[in-house]
């Protein structure tokens, strides 16, 4: 269904910022050409050395065999493993760096910010790459100071997945715990939370901090950063009231500490995970979790929605992966080819021509992809087949989802920032600060971080 997700951004955070703070690329010396020229003419040949591109199944096969008929006589090289930041930095500041990067898309500001990207105006005029298709909040995540540093690819959304006997049980709905209602939820987490010996078996709601709070957030009609990326807007009353909120759903049911026990020992997995086991009554979550259920617990006593906004609305907050040409990439014009065909529309029905086949060998339902081009996903959607109910309402959410994305603009401070952010949602789960507080401080450190790193950027232009 999509790779990336939120809780992945923010585990990279603190490695990102450790890595660019120790190896300041393209700021101020010339270990880095950030003025690439892309000649969509050019005969193509050599070796295409790819970095970041792990986790190779049918939908990224189906997919490579495509662009590298695009690429003609091109060599492609994946270098072995998950991309390692530190040394992806050191590659470029040495002058060696791979010809093409996949990456987290909420890692892109950074990395362009420091003349480690380039900007891939002339790649996608030259291959003629049709943006306008792509989802626009992916593009956004991968646009800094008005340039496109990074070619989309998948798109992962949150669902809200509960368990239908537990609700039944307690006398809730779906519409009490999809966020739409934020005190129907809190009532619903105590409904169906249940303790024995001090300890929470059942989990009533998990509202998904720390990870989660830009969601509930943008739900209530508000932004942790502002639309040009220059202002943290984390001490917000969306924010602070998003956060008590969030978190004091924790609190009605024994504390985060009790509910991160029970959730951690969860198998998640498995045909024993918490929705089976009827030990979690509801969570939002991403997409890719649908297929995981009912490929593990098919008779699950599951039901599905979008996540809704305080006014009933769906809404999901989108992440993937993009394509990023490093500075210094050895074949602009092969990388910038290499990301337009993995991207295409052709290129993707393939993927789901292939994931389809799988599927039905296995006598399972596929259940579509989201890749980040509107266009694609339109045809896919059509392409999945019936699996019965409740997966039938999962696989609908989720595209009702993917039509109503929000996410944050690339900024020069994205790790920085991130970091800041999720000290002050721990800081409140583990009790050392209320969240009017928590916020406020990393609203200050958030803000410096952003003022700095403008600062470097508009001075190095």
């Amino acid at each position: 269904m999509g790779h990336g997700r939120m809780t992945g951004a923010v585990a990279g955070a603190a490695l990102l910022a450790l890595a660019l703070g120790g190896c300041a690329v393209g700021t101020g010396g010339d270990a880095a050409d950030t003025d690439a020229e892309f000649d969509s003419g050019a005969e193509l040949d050599g070796t295409l050395t790819v970095m970041g591109f792990s986790g190779v199944d049918e939908v990224a096969t189906s997919r490579m065999e495509f662009a590298e008929a695009e690429l003609g006589a091109v060599e492609i090289d994946l270098i072995e493993g998950d991309l390692d930041i530190q040394q992806f930095l050191s590659s470029v500041a040495t002058g060696e760096p791979p010809s093409i990067l996949y990456i987290d898309r909420d890692q892109i500001g950074s990395l362009a910010a420091r003349g480690a990207l380039v900007p891939l105006e002339d790649c996608i005029d030259g291959e003629g790459i049709a943006t306008g298709d792509f989802v626009e909040s992916a593009i956004d995540q991968v646009t800094l100071d008005g340039s496109v540093y990074g070619i989309p690819e998948f798109n992962t959304v949150q669902l809200t997945m509960a368990n239908q006997e537990l609700m039944d049980a307690a006398g809730v709905t779906i519409d009490d715990v999809n966020g739409s209602d934020r005190d129907a939820m809190t009532e619903a987490a105590t409904a169906m939370v249940q303790q024995d010996g001090g300890n929470v078996s059942v989990i009533g709601v998990d509202s998904k901090l720390p990870e989660f709070l830009p969601l509930w957030v943008a739900a209530a009609g508000g932004s942790v950063l502002s639309e040009d990326a220059r202002t943290a807007q984390l001490d917000s009353e969306e924010s602070v009231a998003a956060l008590e909120w969030a978190a004091g759903i924790y609190e009605e049911q024994g504390g985060f500490p009790a509910i991160k026990a029970a959730r951690d020992s969860a198998d998640f997995f498995g045909a024993g995970n918490q929705f089976a086991t009827g030990t979690l009554g509801a969570m939002p979550m991403e997409q890719w979790y649908l297929n995981v259920l009912s490929d593990v617990s098919p008779d699950a006593p599951m039901a599905f929605d979008t996540v809704r906004t305080t006014e009933g609305e769906p809404i999901a907050f989108a992440s993937g992966s993009a394509w990023a040409i490093p500075a210094g990439s050895d074949h602009p014009e092969a990388a910038c080819r290499w990301a337009r065909a993995m991207t295409s529309v052709d290129a993707w029905r393939a993927a789901a021509e292939a994931r389809l086949d799988l599927r039905n060998e296995e006598g399972a339902p596929f259940t579509g992809i989201l890749t980040g081009n509107a266009v694609a996903d339109e045809e896919i959607q059509g392409m999945t087949t019936d699996g019965g109910e409740p997966w039938d309402s999962g696989v609908a959410a989720m595209y009702e989802a993917n039509e109503n994305t929000v996410s944050l603009p690339a900024n020069p401070a994205d790790a920085e920032f991130d970091d800041a952010m999720q000290e002050a949602v721990n800081a409140v789960l583990d009790g050392s600060a209320e969240p009017a507080d928590a916020l406020a401080e990393a609203q200050q450190t958030a803000q410096a971080a952003l003022d700095e790193a403008w600062a470097e950027l508009e001075g190095s232009d």
